[in-house]
């Protein structure tokens, strides 16, 4: 997640981490037509049919734990054919919330790639759902979609190859043996 939480979007779920229950709290959420199509903009897709999330939210200590899926469709752009088709997908979600977690404001950022992830920050106490759901759809987007059953095939070269420039000096030196240079 962004140091902001956010996607710059106007669908929300916001949990107040204070007010869940000891055990935490499960949520099943499934945008509508308005939000989907949103969604849909932010991820850089032709549409969202469907999509639904179940994410269960947990206090730690004076943060929380997201866990659960996202889960449905994504219309997209066949890379070969360029014809629409629906990409079903399943991701599973598992992130950690803290009010303590590093921000934008430090000048340098360490990656460890063997650590584990740092918490996302907190903010105001609440988790964004909407915001979660919409990263982890980016996420899981196909960057070079292919439709189902479709093979890439180059076409045959019908350019001839430029010759090498041993074989052009080969030629020209032919030529001189023969004197017709």
């Amino acid at each position: 997640m962004s140091d902001q939480q956010t996607t710059d979007m106007s669908w929300s779920f916001p949990v107040v981490v204070g007010d869940l229950p000891e055990g935490g709290a499960e949520f099943d959420i499934t945008p509508d037509e308005a939000a989907r199509a949103e969604l849909a903009r932010f991820a850089g897709v032709l549409a969202v049919p469907s999509l639904r999330g179940r994410l269960e939210v947990r206090r730690s200590g004076k943060g929380a734990v997201v866990d659960g899926t996202i889960e449905g469709t994504v219309r997209q752009a066949c890379v070969v054919t360029l014809e629409p088709f629906d990409n079903p997908f399943l991701e599973t979600v598992s992130l950690r919330f803290s009010p303590h977690a590093p921000g934008a404001q430090e000048s340098e950022i360490e990656i460890d790639a063997a650590a584990a992830d740092p918490p996302d920050p907190l903010l105001n106490g609440k988790v964004d759902l909407a915001a979660v759901i919409a990263e982890f759809l980016a996420l899981t987007i196909d960057p070079y979609p292919r439709k189902p059953g479709v093979e890439f095939s180059a076409p045959e070269n019908t350019v001839e190859k430029d010759p090498s420039p041993f074989a052009v000096l080969e030629k020209l030196k032919g030529r001189l043996d023969n004197g017709k240079a």
